[in-house]
């Protein structure tokens, strides 16, 4: 009688639970630094705030592993064809992880994410509606970002990147100061243009995934040229509405020379990725990119409390 043979289950670990929940990407997070140095402090609020981000976004990029992993475009994105992309960094694709782990892990973190930022509503000195409603969508979004409804799957996946930036800014500095204002609004959106700018290097670089399972990216439905031209349009606009700014007072005067470092950083990962054709190296450029122009919006802050 022949024994049967019982394929091993995944040994899961904190270790896969961190890199399922990408822990190490931590540019979204940086947003409270801006609301920090915009408004008067409340750091109850702010961490309550921070924790619930941490929380909603970790569950939201848990979700998409689970659909990348089942409609098979991650397999085609860090599969053994890409020695670009590591494949532990997606523990489904890896194996250390069941897809029931990671949904249990996706919806608690959901969870502890929706608590967080209740309490932070109800421990802001303020709270205006549209902060409030700004909440409740975006972490509806988020959830159904590539999981549900799948809205990445929809055409609807650069502008999330933008307005979840943007909402990490405009939403708790609303619940602090009660007011909306035209100078954070301009912050807030180059800040969501931090993580699109990297995102759409990676959509360049997992076109064919994206293409083999239907996923719109600009990307996926336009020519080499076409996506070119467009990450080139972005790049040229995330410059221009700093300009904007300063010319009509919105902003300071000074502001746009103070974001150019910002600026050069952006027009070097576009000649990486568009004329050495190095994508991935772009990519990595794009976070240095977003962090120097964190550093530098919080600079004006503070330039502009002390007159």
């Amino acid at each position: 009688m022949t024994a049967e043979v019982v394929a091993p289950r995944p040994t899961s670990s904190v270790r896969d639970y961190l890199r399922l929940g990408k822990f190490d990407v931590y540019d979204y997070y940086l947003g409270i630094l801006i609301v920090a140095s915009a408004a008067p402090a409340e750091p109850v609020t702010l961490l309550l705030f921070l924790l619930g981000e941490v929380a909603v976004i970790v569950a939201g990029v848990a979700f998409d592993d689970v659909t990348g992993y089942r409609d098979g475009s991650d397999l085609v994105n860090y599969g053994p064809d890409d020695r670009l992309r590591k494949k532990l960094r997606k523990p489904l694709v890896a194996g250390t992880l069941t897809e029931s782990q990671a949904l249990r892990f996706a919806w608690g973190a959901a969870a502890i994410g929706a608590a967080l930022w209740t309490a932070a509503v109800l421990t802001a000195p303020h709270r205006p509606m549209w902060s409030v409603v700004l909440l409740v969508v975006v972490f509806a979004a988020a959830l159904q970002y590539s999981y549900g409804l799948k809205l990445s799957y929809r055409g609807f996946q650069e502008a999330f990147l933008v307005v979840l930036g943007m909402t990490l800014v405009l939403a708790p500095h609303g619940l602090i100061t009660g007011e909306f204002s035209g100078f954070v609004l301009v912050q807030a959106v180059l800040f969501g243009m931090g993580p699109l700018m990297f995102g759409v290097y990676s959509n360049t670089n997992d076109v064919d995934g994206d293409r083999a399972v239907g996923r719109p990216t600009v990307a996926a439905l336009t020519t080499e040229r076409g996506n070119a031209r467009f990450i080139g349009a972005l790049s040229v606009g995330e410059f221009l509405l700093g300009a904007l700014a300063s010319v009509t007072g919105v902003a300071p005067w000074w502001f746009a020379l103070l974001v150019l470092p910002a600026t050069a950083l952006r027009a070097r990962q576009y000649h990486l990725g568009f004329a050495v054709g190095d994508i991935m190296r772009a990519r990595k450029l794009g976070f240095t990119a977003h962090r120097t122009c964190v550093a530098l919006l919080v600079l004006a802050n503070v330039l502009v409390a002390i007159g």
